[in-house]
């Protein structure tokens, strides 16, 4: 791979450099002489209707209502039709989203309706792939919420499924279409942080609910809650309202930690990065706190190997979910590089950068001169340096952007950048880390052709 981190990194300088000079000009008080930390707005230009788009919501739970909420936004979106096994999710809709709403607990009558133009695929994750496939051969674009897919074989059916039918299908990791992801991408390729090395991530709950602990309504039975089809593709059980409701802690319905936490990780990482994935994928944990039956950790670590590619230098990742944070906790992606960090969030991303600076950097040249220092002298010292690049106050935020590319890809029949393809890079080394974690062993993937390298 050609070294441009030090071209790049001037190109960034010099651009910053000119941003700051701008800012100063127009408000003193944003000069880097007076501050070291320098702030910059990002902005979104906003989405206008052209053609309607009738929605319908398959799977009408926490998520996928929330999904629904913020499709709605978007200009030009009309829900038409909701699905969901549980009767009083149903009625909940028809209050929400009006009595004229066609509701049913057969995915499939949703998929037979000619007035149906999209899907938002809101499930427990082991109907994803089957919902998504039918959706798509049945002349339906295509929102699924990630994970893409339930295990590790099941992604490339999906991959199929969108080449030949021709569909938009996007993954829901929101964040992937973020101010945040884009303008850190776009650092990263002009060298604020020199060349990459290491990546982290952090998530971390501490309420009931963070840790899955979802309610489970008193009226819940096998009358109101079509149990047969929740199982049906999985092992067979007696109704279990406790699976049912909070199935995100069994591993026949959901993912673990890494399935709904790390998959938005890789999704964003490999956004900024231009990345495949990781080679190697090594995880551990436990479960520390939340003894109620659940089948999956509280505490999950993971540590992945990214090999060099065309797109980046070699690198290494680290992760970690925190169900008992007793701080709370946050959450946040952390890139570092040669000459310097990037912390990132979907409204903003923070450049840190290395406090000794050559002379050869023009933005640090300039500080020099104006602090009196002799920019002939090879380096010196200086104050930490922080480039703050955060949203406008109205930024309606990643969930609606990624919602309105969902939308405009449809009208436009046009492309998304997590269609099942990225979606199954991101979902595989998150799905990996369950199997590592089970069998207490590292496992080898190949990250550009999707497939795992046996021992």
């Amino acid at each position: 791979m050609q070294d441009n981190s030090g071209a790049s990194r001037r190109n960034f300088l010099r651009k910053l450099a000119t941003a700051t000079a701008a800012m100063a000009v127009g408000s003193p008080a944003f000069s880097a002489e007076n501050h070291p930390a320098i702030f910059e707005s990002l902005l979104r230009q906003r989405f206008s209707p052209n053609d309607q788009i009738n929605i319908a919501l398959i799977g009408a739970g926490g998520m996928g209502t929330q999904d629904t909420l913020t499709a709605l936004k978007v200009p030009g979106a009309k829900l038409v039709a909701v699905c969901d096994l549980y009767d009083g999710r149903l009625e909940q809709a028809k209050a929400k989203w009006g009595a004229d709403l066609f509701t049913t607990r057969m995915y499939k009558e949703i998929l037979s309706r000619p007035d149906v133009d999209a899907v938002i695929v809101a499930t427990p994750d082991h109907w994803h792939q089957q919902i998504s496939i039918d959706a798509m051969r049945a002349g339906k674009h295509v929102y699924c919420e990630k994970p893409m897919v339930h295990d590790i074989t099941e992604g490339p059916a999906v991959i199929k499924a969108q080449q030949q039918s021709g569909m938009v299908f996007q993954v829901g990791s929101q964040g992937v279409s973020s101010l945040g992801n884009e303008k850190a991408r776009q650092l990263l390729k002009d060298g604020a942080i020199g060349e990459l090395n290491y990546a982290e991530g952090f998530w971390a709950r501490h309420s009931p609910e963070g840790a899955w602990q979802y309610a489970i309504p008193a009226d819940a039975s096998p009358k109101n809650v079509d149990w047969e089809t929740f199982v049906s593709n999985t092992n067979k059980r007696p109704f279990d309202a406790t699976r049912f409701f909070r199935w995100r802690n069994y591993m026949d319905y959901g993912t673990g930690m890494s399935g709904d936490l790390f998959v938005h990780l890789f999704s964003s990482l490999h956004f900024i990065t231009n990345s495949f994935g990781p080679n190697k994928i090594y995880a551990a944990g436990g479960l520390r706190y939340w003894k109620d039956g659940r089948e999956v950790p509280d505490v999950l670590l993971g540590t992945f190997d990214y090999p060099q590619s065309a797109a980046h230098p070699a690198f290494n990742l680290s992760l970690r979910c925190n169900f008992i944070d007793g701080t709370s906790g946050t959450t946040y992606l952390k890139l570092v590089g040669s000459q310097g960090s990037m912390d990132i969030t979907w409204d903003s991303v923070t450049v840190k950068r290395n406090k000794e600076a050559s002379t050869d950097d023009p933005f640090m040249a300039e500080q020099m001169r104006k602090a009196g220092t002799p920019v002939s002298d090879r380096k010196r010292i200086l104050p930490p340096q922080e480039f703050t690049f955060a949203a406008e106050k109205d930024y309606l935020g990643g969930p609606y952007d990624h919602f309105a590319n969902f939308l405009n890809a449809i009208r436009t029949k046009g492309k998304v950048v997590e269609d099942a393809t990225f979606g199954y890079r991101a979902a595989a080394p998150a799905l990996l880390c369950n199997d590592s974690y089970n069998q207490d062993t590292a496992i080898r993937w190949n990250p550009e052709s999707m497939q795992l390298i046996k021992k």
